[in-house]
């Protein structure tokens, strides 16, 4: 069905990237300001699936460009990319077009955001954007230069946070910068954790990502500091007062984080990249977890004043 192989192409299920961020930056914004305008929230939260899908399309193809995909003999559900160009599914050109038209709906929203909302919108929609086509397009390709998971960090973290936060109040906050902090590590996380199985492949086709670098013993532990980071601020912020106490649930995901370094240890010494899936789901599930505890932290917290 059509529908669903640009779906499959599109990586929908990981969308969660940027709905997640869009959610915590909303709920933070009426816990703090009172404000929530509902259909500004719609259309940050499209807006932003928008700019992630266009970037998802651009990395299959720019994947595809260099052959890192094609490399690939390791791919998971997780990493390896959509293999709709492999698999003759659809051309790359009807892919890249693709892309470039999510882009340009993005543009669209997000000069509509910064029409009723304000200016400030517009450094986020351009570094978004930017940072977006540029993770594996010429001449920046961010992701072949060690960068990507930094990027990622930041792009579905603070960045995301902190625009979703503006077109409800109109203004940036560094509370919502702090609360972004782990929100954007555990996406760091994620990319962390999926480059293992892409290892070889990545390493014959010049992506020099983070885990490349460092070779796995040290990506691994470099997973376990990502991790720990983000649920050790979660428990500063709360203990500070900045995040409501209620927002310490987000700690429940935990044992999420620790099954996932678990099985990471063991396919990682196992030599098997593809051992790696149960690990990245449950990476994923600690970073969709996490997050929604702190936006129902600051909605119960808010509705208990």
């Amino acid at each position: 069905m059509r529908i669903g192989l640009w779906m499959r192409a599109l990586r929908a299920p990981f969308f969660q990237a940027v709905i997640v961020p869009v959610l915590v930056g909303t709920a933070a914004a009426w816990y703090y300001t009172g404000q929530f305008h509902g259909g500004y929230f719609l259309a940050a939260l499209f807006g932003a699936v928008f700019v992630n899908a266009g970037t998802n399309l651009t990395n299959d193809y720019y994947d595809h460009r260099s052959g890192a995909d094609e490399l690939n003999r390791e791919c998971t559900r997780f990493s390896g990319g959509s293999r709709v160009i492999q698999q003759g599914l659809l051309s790359a050109e009807a892919v890249i077009r693709a892309a470039i038209v999510f882009f340009a709906l993005a543009v669209l929203i997000g000069l509509y955001l910064t029409y009723r909302r304000g200016p400030g919108l517009l450094l986020v929609g351009i570094a978004g954007i930017a940072s977006g086509y540029f993770y594996t397009a010429s001449p920046v390709r961010i992701g072949y230069r060690g960068w990507g998971e930094v990027t990622a960090g930041v792009d579905c973290g603070p960045l995301v946070v902190l625009g979703a936060y503006y077109v409800q109040a109109r203004s940036f906050d560094i509370r919502a910068l702090l609360v972004s902090i782990p929100v954007g590590l555990l996406i760091a996380a994620i990319l962390w954790i999926n480059q293992f199985s892409d290892l070889r492949a990545d390493k014959a086709a010049g992506k020099a990502t983070l885990v490349v670098r460092m070779g796995p013993g040290r990506a691994l532990k470099g997973f376990y500091l990502l991790c720990a980071l983000a649920y050790c601020v979660i428990i500063l912020l709360c203990a500070l007062g900045i995040v409501p106490w209620q927002g310490c649930a987000a700690v429940l995901a935990v044992p999420l984080v620790l099954k996932a370094g678990k099985v990471a240890r063991s396919a990682h010494m196992s030599g098997s990249g593809k051992r790696m899936e149960p690990a990245m789901a449950a990476t994923v599930a600690a970073h969709l977890v996490t997050g929604l505890l702190l936006a129902g932290g600051y909605l119960a917290a808010g509705m208990m004043r």
